[in-house]
């Protein structure tokens, strides 16, 4: 798929299939689901059944070999449903672990882990972040030692997306201190393994079907087939795929930003006041077209993103861009959009309240809204800059 790629008769087709699904599997429960701060771990095997997990992996590995458009399309829809937590987890999973390990991971591996993703038979989760290790990836901690034909992997991640329902989590690890970013490696861990643990889940102000943990590492031995790529290469390898992710994130960005739109549209023909329709009044519309507007440029720039990467060419700060500006956008025009329910929009009764409060991480997460701004003038000023 290309140029229009996101508007085509096989997209189109693919959308159709995944909003039924979404409609019928995931839509009766989810109210009960953010209660409940988690969604079973039997929809993944579900959604695996339904063709729908990491649809752009090739055949051979069990997927649909399809452009990095549909994968992005899935996170979309999911998006302007109002199914923001669970739309993260299945970006880490599909968006961001699979890709690593086709793009990076040997035949072995790739046989291993890639036909269980696809199936929902494994659960895929992304270890980066630490207590002390932020956006800033080049600080992390987590350590792993050689042991003959084996690595001892101690050390802590938090804030993981799929945390407690992952069967693997892609591990950063320094495997040569003193190195920093150089002496960094990544490993493919099995959360079955002895010395792997799960912390409870983090709860947090939105999101809440994303279960979120912390993880553990002591004494983890892992295989020397556990190793992702070349030694040492963990940080160039994770440079490389942080613009697709942060094209995911900018996907959950302004599909939501446009499920908020629809039922905020909907609502003001509807809601009464001083005795004419709330979208009557001029204040109303205004808004609305600013809305409309905002997020018609965001979409325009990440379409053309998501074509530029599909054919291998979107830079890094193209991609810090995006994320950054889809974004903010999300957060300001459903804050708008959040304003014109009036006192009802503040209750969780009102599906806008979960829109917003979802949205919120998203100028955090992927590498933060200031990081993205550093990262875009780095490119513009020269290291000099940094």
């Amino acid at each position: 798929m290309s140029g229009d790629a996101m508007h085509s008769e096989e997209m189109t087709l693919f959308r159709d299939m995944a909003r039924r699904a979404f409609e019928t599997e995931i839509s009766p429960h989810y109210e009960q689901w953010e209660e409940e701060h988690m969604v079973p771990r039997e929809l993944w095997n579900t959604l695996g059944a339904a063709g729908l997990l990491c649809p752009d992996m090739p055949e051979e590995y069990g997927g649909a070999g399809t452009s990095p458009h549909v994968t992005l399309a899935m996170i979309e829809e999911l998006s302007h449903m109002g199914f923001g937590g669970f739309a993260s987890g299945y970006g880490i999973h599909s968006n961001i672990v699979a890709p690593y390990i086709n793009n990076f991971g040997t035949e072995e591996q790739k046989q291993q882990w890639l036909p269980r993703m696809v199936s929902g038979e494994v659960v895929g989760a992304l270890g980066m972040t630490e207590p002390g290790a932020g956006s800033d990836v080049q600080s992390i901690r987590t350590n792993a030692v050689r042991d003959g034909d084996e690595w001892i992997l101690n050390g802590s991640k938090i804030f993981i997306t799929n945390g407690i329902h992952a069967d693997l989590v892609i591990v950063a690890a320094i495997t040569d201190p003193g190195k920093g970013a150089k002496g960094t490696s990544l490993f493919l861990v099995d959360t079955s393994l002895p010395g792997f643990e799960k912390g409870k889940k983090i709860e947090k102000i939105g999101q809440h079907t994303s279960d979120t943990a912390e993880l553990f590492f002591s004494d983890v031995r892992l295989p020397a087939s556990a190793l992702l790529g070349e030694e040492n290469k963990g940080f160039v390898i994770m440079m490389t795929e942080l613009p697709r992710e942060r094209l995911g994130i900018a996907a959950q960005a302004v599909a939501s930003a446009e499920g908020a739109l629809d039922i905020t549209v909907d609502y003001v023909k509807e809601r009464k006041a001083f005795g004419k329709a709330v979208g009557e009044f001029q204040n109303t519309r205004f808004k609305l077209a600013d809305v409309k507007t905002e997020i018609a440029i965001n979409r325009a720039f990440y379409e053309a993103c998501a074509d530029k990467y599909a054919e291998g060419k979107m830079s890094t700060d193209e991609a810090a861009m995006l994320k950054l500006a889809s974004c903010e956008m999300q957060c300001k025009v459903i804050d708008d959009c959040l304003q014109l329910f009036g006192g009802y929009g503040y209750t969780v009764e009102y599906p806008i309240s979960r829109f917003y409060t979802d949205a919120r991480i998203q100028r955090i997460y992927g590498g933060t809204s200031e990081i993205m701004r550093d990262l875009v003038a780095r490119t513009m000023l020269g290291k000099s800059a940094a």
